[in-house]
């Protein structure tokens, strides 16, 4: 039996649980599926073509150099008509033969691939080099079909061995390991290049090329290019520390030293290991297999927490690196049941699926207590790859509802006019103006194959390999010619554990004999994310007596405490903002019952903590709803404890903004002329808020708007800040009052010096422009002629819903994060509570931070995301005028279009 086939032995081998969906109803999602690709996909060619990718909320296309830069994202984009090249061939998967023809065409007369300009070498691998690969593999099959593409000549195959040829001087280093970033036309050597000084690049980076690379090796007979991707891996598998099998996140290229010694299975380092699988499924080479497994084995060990997946540190895995999980770890699933292991594919699967039902989306980053970290997402198509792949597995028609949560939630909150928008803020709904490539690439692609039916697809998807960005390279090529010159490091047998291998191709009847028991293993869970976990009566062995140490008498700086906590197996972590995270491995303490003691510790810790916190609330939204802007820029706010309730109001408060003198507002309101009627502007500092909102109440104004007077802050990378009273009733202030960071404050006051008139609406969340007019005409509309307004009513009739702080209780692990402010002890709150950090401001005004983690310094998170292979460039490093700056570009694009509509 092929190797290759075992993988796959397991596909609907479970019994399905739950009730059917019907034909007609799959094929209805099916239809939808197609439609909302079209919507994509046509309105990139009309918009956007031969840019690199689509500007959907301006209806234009994004074009490196005319735009402004976004950093590392950027070095996606090559002026090579991306999103043409990665649509390829989910053209032909999702049956438009035609359209492919007509792109292939397209591609061969348009683009270029010699463009002065420096490009990502990973992601150009995975979505230009892949994308053309997989364009020539369903060419190839189309044309074999005789029906059509007769006249095809590998000409994609060309391009895309020009391609690798341009690629390959970036593995000119010592290690073997590519440089992160090559020009096109010049390489990496000398001036002209304008890289080639990086020393740095992540583990997903270098170990994410062997499957194009050897594709490209195996159909061009040129064996060069899997030559260097399999040496980049051999190097990768030697530098994993031997201890933990682990690597870390971040190499040094030339030394081959560890830069983040942070492991874990998300951004950074996800397809690496993803690679490893999918490198012995394509290629038939045990020792990818191998090499694999051990990995897996301490991932499992380490990393794994069911449902969690947390970072550790490779040279101490059992201390976590972080207290939380970057969406792009939603793969994982899907890769477990390549490997074969379906029960914690199923239990992680849930956790993401809850927290999509949360937040409508994945945040780009959420805590262990599943709060938002990072409020971006970008439409990423992880959490619908696992989808799939566990449907193909189960044959659970619970996973197709899984998909039509993420079909609904597209069309509700992400589509616009002019395609699909990813989001800034999934707190409020605020847009972003960038529709990726890898959303027609990969996206549609998982959900048409998770409601199609054998016959609806052109070819058998079982003899294809998906890459990472879901290019589809033919399992045909582990027979083509291996002329590779390289020898790979074996593993030693040593190395190896065999009991791991059985799990590759397991016995479905015998790991689940019961139809009922995926079910089983995602109901604790959504229980937990819901926050309605039942707790059974405390149980304790006869003769033990009370648990050792209780939640309430507890002291972080007392040293017997600490000791106490540790036989249970509950560790603490330090954060940088002076807080104290509890987590409970239950496999740590020295006995049973004493991790029994620690569940229990951590239970009552978590009412404790439920205790000292006033009910949280989401996010808020002010909009600019005057001219030029017309509803366009949404800001999120953080909400007040007090005052108007703004997500009982179906309509908001709506008005013009005017400073308030003085601007602190804390003593009588001097310009009260001006304020009344009015929405006014406030400065964060010397007194409190609510005192401010009485004073600004008084004068008449209709609400209020404090701004942060810590520069530099902003809503994308700070946790969302909640106003607190002050400490007595708080039941006479009855206007809204809103908080903005220095960011977001400044892009308002700005446009208050520039247009001395603005209107804004403050609501719980961002409103369609078509609510907001009323019926009028839409003032500055993207696009002229009818739009469905009652589609895009339907795009925001619900708000985004964070959850409110409650950790995780499992038996595995818990967490829990305490204010370690108050230095001696944890007691139950007062009636106010400040956040860990405010404790040096609280004469001046209170607030309750309603965002979990704050553990990473700005500075930290910057390096991070940067690093990220898909991820947001925060823009926290830039000063203030640069954002304002590109805000006026935008605000200059807006104008150009009302002149143009005009």
């Amino acid at each position: 039996m092929p190797p290759v086939l075992c993988l796959f032995v397991l596909f609907g081998a479970l019994c399905p649980y739950g009730e059917a969906m019907s034909l007609e109803e799959k094929q209805k999602l099916r239809n939808q599926v197609v439609e909302m690709f079209d919507h994509a996909y046509q309105n990139y060619m009309d918009h956007a073509y031969p840019a690199d990718e689509l500007m959907p909320l301006t209806c234009r296309g994004r074009v490196r150099g005319l735009e402004p830069s976004r950093g590392d994202v950027d070095d996606a984009l090559g002026k090579f008509s991306l999103t043409l090249i990665d649509t390829l061939d989910t053209l032909v998967l999702l049956n438009k033969t035609t359209e492919f023809e007509a792109a292939v065409r397209r591609v061969l007369s348009d683009v270029r691939l010699d463009n002065d300009i420096v490009v990502s070498v990973f992601e150009t691998n995975i979505r230009v080099l892949g994308g053309l690969l997989g364009g020539h593999s369903m060419a190839v099959m189309l044309k074999e079909g005789g029906q059509h593409m007769q006249w095809y000549q590998d000409e994609l195959l060309h391009m895309a061995k020009d391609l690798g040829l341009r690629l390959l001087p970036a593995f000119n280093t010592s290690s073997g390991l590519p440089y992160p970033r090559i020009n096109l036309k010049h390489g990496v050597r000398g001036p002209e290049t304008r890289t080639g000084t990086e020393t740095d690049t992540c583990t997903a980076c270098a170990g994410t090329m062997i499957l194009e690379f050897a594709a490209l090796s195996r159909f061009t007979g040129d064996p060069v290019f899997e030559d260097h991707a399999r040496r980049a891996l051999d190097f990768l598998w030697e530098k994993r520390q031997r201890n933990s099998n682990l690597v870390g996140t971040t190499i040094n290229i030339h030394s081959g030293e560890w830069v983040r010694r942070d492991s874990g299975v998300g951004a950074g380092i996800d397809s690496y290991y993803e690679y490893l699988l999918k490198a012995y499924i394509l290629l038939g080479d045990d020792l990818f297999l191998q090499r694999f497994n051990i990995h897996y084995a301490s991932i499992m060990k380490y990393i794994s927490q069911p449902p969690l997946l947390l970072d550790v540190h490779i040279h101490k895995p059992l201390l976590p690196a972080r207290t939380w999980m970057d969406s792009l770890l939603a793969f994982f699933p899907g890769l477990q049941v390549l490997k074969g292991d379906i029960r914690p594919a199923i239990e992680t699967h849930e956790m993401l699926y809850q927290v999509t039902k949360k937040h409508n989306f994945l945040p780009e980053a959420f805590t262990t207590d599943f709060r938002v970290h990072w409020a971006q997402h970008p439409l990423r198509p992880e959490f619908a790859e696992s989808t799939y792949f566990l449907y193909k597995a189960t044959g659970d028609p619970y996973y197709l509802e899984a998909g039509r949560t993420i079909l609904d939630n597209l069309n509700r909150f992400a589509r616009v006019p002019c395609g699909f928008a990813a989001m800034k803020d999934v707190r409020t709904g605020s847009h972003e103006d960038r529709m990726d490539s890898f959303f027609l690439a990969e996206m549609f692609k998982y959900l048409f194959l998770l409601f199609a039916e054998a016959e609806d697809i052109p070819f058998d998807v079982e003899d294809y390999v998906f890459t990472t960005e879901a290019h589809l390279l033919p399992l045909s090529l582990s027979t083509a010619p291996n002329t590779s010159s390289i020898l790979s490091n074996k593993t030693s047998d040593e190395e190896l554990d065999d009991s791991n291998f059985d799990w590759t191709c397991p016995n479905t009847r015998l790991l689940f004999p019961d139809p009922a028991f995926p079910r089983s293993l995602r109901e604790p869970i959504r229980s937990a994310v819901d926050k309605s976990c039942p707790r059974p009566a405390p149980y304790r062995e006869p003769g033990m007596g009370r648990p050792p140490l209780r939640a309430q008498d507890f002291m972080a700086n007392n040293p017997e405490h600490l000791e106490l906590l540790r036989r249970m197996g509950v560790s603490l972590i330090h954060l940088k903002d002076g807080r104290v995270q509890l987590v409970q491995h239950a496999t740590q303490a020295v006995s049973a019952v004493a991790a029994e003691d620690g569940v229990r510790f951590m239970q009552e810790m978590m009412e404790l903590s439920s205790q000292q916190q006033k009910e949280q609330l989401p996010p808020r939204a002010i909009q600019i709803v005057s001219h030029p802007f017309f509803g366009r820029v949404v800001l999120t706010a953080g909400p007040a404890q007090f005052g108007t309730d703004l997500s009982k109001s179906s309509t908001g408060v709506r008005g013009f903004v005017t400073v308030a003198e003085p601007y602190s507002g804390c003593t009588e309101i001097t310009n009260a002329e001006y304020v009344q009627g009015h929405i006014a502007l406030l400065q964060r500092g010397q007194c409190m808020f609510a005192e401010k909102a009485r004073n600004i109440q008084k004068a008449g104004a209709i609400g209020g708007i404090v701004i942060d007077d810590n520069d530099g802050s902003s809503s994308d990378t700070a946790p969302l800040f909640q106003m607190a009273g002050d400490g007595r009733s708080t039941d006479d202030i009855t206007l809204p009052l809103l908080f903005l960071f220095h960011k977001e404050g400044n892009i308002l006051l700005e446009a208050l010096k520039e247009y001395r008139e603005v209107e804004v609406l403050l609501s719980d969340k961002a409103r369609d422009r078509a609510a907001i007019f009323k019926g009028k005409p839409l003032p500055g509309s993207l696009i002229e002629g009818s739009v469905d307004v009652q589609e895009e009513e339907d795009c925001q009739t619900e708000a985004t819903t964070p959850t409110s702080f409650e950790p995780v209780s499992q038996s595995q692990m818990s967490t829990e994060e305490l204010d370690e402010s108050v230095p001696e002890e944890v007691t139950p709150a007062q009636e106010e509570v400040s956040p860990a950090g405010e404790v040096g401001r609280e004469k001046e005004d209170k607030a309750v931070d309603s965002q979990a983690d704050t553990a990473q310094p700005k500075e930290e998170r910057n390096s991070e995301k940067a690093e990220e292979p898909r991820g947001d460039t925060d823009s926290s490093s830039q000063s203030v005028d640069e954002l304002l700056a590109d805000w006026r570009e935008d605000l200059e694009a807006f104008k150009q279009m009302e002149k143009d509509e005009l």
